[in-house]
């Protein structure tokens, strides 16, 4: 009897505190709750505020479907593999990058095909899809077809027959007292010396090491050839050798007239000419009695989703959203960057504006960069040298053979 009493007691209990206003179980049709999802981001840091648009968008589409929680971190699209290498668990979520990183990260196990990947191609530009794949297999989403370097010019020293030739404009420039600046620090310009003569350079089927014939002393242009075109352009007062940093002083201060450049500084270099900034695809140099057209490697920026992300389904759906015709309008509004899906390509904004016409231009002598690691410090040294006026006094044909070995080097 005892013990019925004191069940009988505790039944009263709970349902006087109930009653009370006790803790009440959830209504019967109530859902589960919303999935906690959390993202990092990584990507440029000019791109902070335009990212965080995008973000908050995204989050704003989707607040019914999950608690969104996402982190923006600036990290350099340029080394953003070798970062992200070191700890893929604990890497970004998602991440942009430059497209030759692709087949590196693929073999590393940090990004899968993608699932959807023919509405991707469709949506896109032929060479950014491609730039985007290893193989057949698409690997990540194309962001932007622009990563290439064209000619900027000032309108006021040059016409449109001096710009055909990079020996004129420095001509021009010295006579001026001011002059054109390249990067010759960097061996992603200086490939435009070698990439339109026969002599060539590339990544083998091994994927690591490269190839390179820049110091053959057969054919109707030679390797020296080029190196003499480079010294003699570096002779002249109206040439110098300039970083992206120093150029852009250089525009700002009116000692540079001219340069080598890609779309990033279009903004400011229409800031500080004004009517008078012009830009056009790569001229010509004199080389071996002949009028070479300047090449360029091209790129693509990328978005990479991470292999090892805890919620890989979320990550897709976000880069999706960064990489959507709406988002890629909007870079281009904000950044300047040339959009790689199709419709936001093809809109007159972009059409007309003249940094994505003369990277359009300059596209007919580019060609995507496949280079492996060796060759960019190799080159650099040979033409730090040129532009130096080969201070060792080493002979051209041994710095050619010394740089060759280096970025065959296995």
């Amino acid at each position: 009897m005892k013990r019925v009493f004191f069940l009988l007691l505790a039944a009263m209990s709970l349902l006087s505190m109930t009653a009370c206003g006790g803790q009440e179980p959830p209504p019967p049709d109530a859902g589960p709750a919303k999935e906690t999802v959390e993202l990092t981001v990584w990507g440029a840091e000019e791109d902070t505020a335009l990212m965080e648009e995008i973000l908050a968008s995204f989050q704003s589409r989707y607040a019914g479907e999950a608690d969104l929680r996402m982190t923006y971190e600036p990290q350099s699209e340029s080394n953003c593999k070798d970062r992200l290498l070191g700890d893929l668990e604990g890497g970004a979520d998602v991440f942009a990058f430059a497209d030759d990183q692709v087949a590196a990260l693929a073999a590393a196990g940090g990004l899968d095909p993608i699932e959807n990947a023919g509405e991707i191609r469709g949506a896109n530009l032929t060479a950014a899809v491609e730039a985007a794949s290893v193989g057949d297999n698409l690997y990540a989403y194309p962001l932007t077809a622009d990563n290439g370097y064209f000619l900027y010019y000032h309108k006021a020293y040059f016409s449109e027959e001096d710009i055909r030739s990079l020996n004129r404009m420095v001509e021009i420039a010295a006579q001026a007292g001011r002059q054109v600046s390249m990067d010759w620090s960097s061996a992603w310009y200086v490939y435009a010396f070698f990439g339109n003569t026969g002599l060539e350079v590339g990544l083998n089927p091994d994927g690591i090491t490269n190839y390179c014939t820049w110091n053959s002393t057969e054919g109707p242009i030679r390797g020296v050839d080029v190196a003499q075109a480079m010294l003699d352009i570096a002779a002249s007062p109206g040439f110098s050798s300039r970083t992206d940093e120093e150029f852009m002083a250089g525009v700002r201060d009116g000692s540079v007239i001219a340069g080598v450049s890609g779309v990033w500084n279009g903004v400011a270099i229409q800031e500080a000419w004004g009517e008078n900034a012009g830009a056009a695809r790569l001229p010509a140099f004199t080389c071996a009695g002949q009028e070479i057209q300047m090449a360029s490697f091209s790129g693509c920026k990328l978005i990479g989703v991470n292999a090892y992300s805890e919620h890989p389904d979320w990550a897709a759906r976000l880069a999706e959203w960064i990489i959507s015709e709406e988002n890629q309008a909007l870079r281009f509004q904000m950044r300047g960057q040339g959009p790689s899906n199709i419709s936001a390509a093809n809109s007159p904004e972009v059409q007309a504006s003249p940094p994505i016409a003369a990277l359009l231009a300059q596209s007919e002598f580019s060609q995507l960069q496949r280079v492996g690691g060796k060759f960019w410090d190799p080159v650099s040294v040979f033409a730090g040298s040129m532009a130096q006026g080969n201070p060792s006094g080493a002979s051209l044909q041994s710095q050619l053979d010394r740089m060759t070995e280096g970025v065959t080097a296995r």
